[in-house]
């Protein structure tokens, strides 16, 4: 069509932007020198919230009490199997919390800076 005109771009220039001022010289997640501990617990794997929420706590715990030994940067721990109900028929049963916290000594030993001497 002649005559139209080109539409006037509409990217907002960086002194517009709402986050701005307070990007100003922030640091990235991935050079914090801080430890972050994700948990994953899918539903497929620990059907019942109560179990859920136990195993998030067994987790965070364990992330706490190895906090000191683990390097800087981003941790996941996340469930990959299920639990057996036929063994564990309580969600919260003191055999599911003892094999739970069992397990995440293990990982958390194998990933920790040996103390120093």
């Amino acid at each position: 069509m002649a005559g139209a005109a080109e539409p006037a771009s509409v990217e907002p220039s960086a002194s517009e932007l709402s986050t701005a001022a307070t990007l100003a010289g922030a640091s990235s997640v991935d050079d914090s020198p801080k430890k972050h501990l994700g948990v994953v617990v899918p539903k497929r794997h620990a059907r019942r919230a109560v179990t859920r929420s136990l195993l998030k706590r067994q987790i965070y715990a364990a992330g706490d009490r190895y906090a000191a030994a683990l390097d800087a940067g981003k941790w996941v721990v996340r469930l990959h199997a299920p639990f057996d109900r036929a063994v564990f028929p309580s969600a919260a049963s003191d055999a599911l919390r003892l094999l739970a916290r069992s397990e995440l000594e293990t990982l958390f030993r194998a990933v920790a800076r040996p103390a120093a001497p």
